[in-house]
């Protein structure tokens, strides 16, 4: 078991950790997924529900990892210029994909197949780096859902 700085959110049973630094915007995507609902690639709209807002607790089960909040922080989203709110959670989910939050310019256009993995506690996921900032964010996750076969 590890203690992440990160955020969680979930789509049905399907856990995405939001990696980043500190002010790169996890929270404010979180809210944004929360909120509204999409399709990605797909004809199913999704919406999610938070999991852990800035810490998640990731605990391995044989080649399966699920995120959770630690009880201090569960049901707890930070909103920028709002303060920390509670909201409906969902106690713990599979964890699925992964989004590294960077800048722009940061971020390659056209990544070669390894760049879209990540290794978390020794298991390798699908991985997408995002811009928080960026208006179509929320909608790319949604896609990279739907391409990743996770929804």
């Amino acid at each position: 078991m590890s203690l992440l700085h990160a955020s969680c959110v979930a789509f049905g049973d399907v856990g995405v950790l939001i990696r980043g630094k500190s002010g790169s915007g996890k929270s404010s995507l979180c809210l944004r997924l929360i909120d509204g609902e999409g399709f990605g690639l797909g004809t199913t709209a999704l919406r999610a529900k938070l999991v852990a807002d800035d810490q998640v607790v990731i605990s391995p089960s044989d080649s399966t990892l699920f995120a959770s909040p630690p009880t201090a922080l569960a049901g707890k989203l930070e909103i920028r210029g709002l303060g920390i709110i509670a909201l409906p959670h969902q106690p713990t989910a599979h964890l699925g994909m992964v989004i590294d939050l960077l800048s722009a310019g940061e971020i390659e256009r056209l990544p070669e197949p390894a760049a879209l993995q990540a290794t978390v506690e020794g298991v390798t996921l699908p991985c997408l780096a995002l811009d928080a900032f960026d208006v179509a964010a929320a909608a790319k996750l949604r896609a990279a859902l739907n391409h990743f076969g996770l929804v």
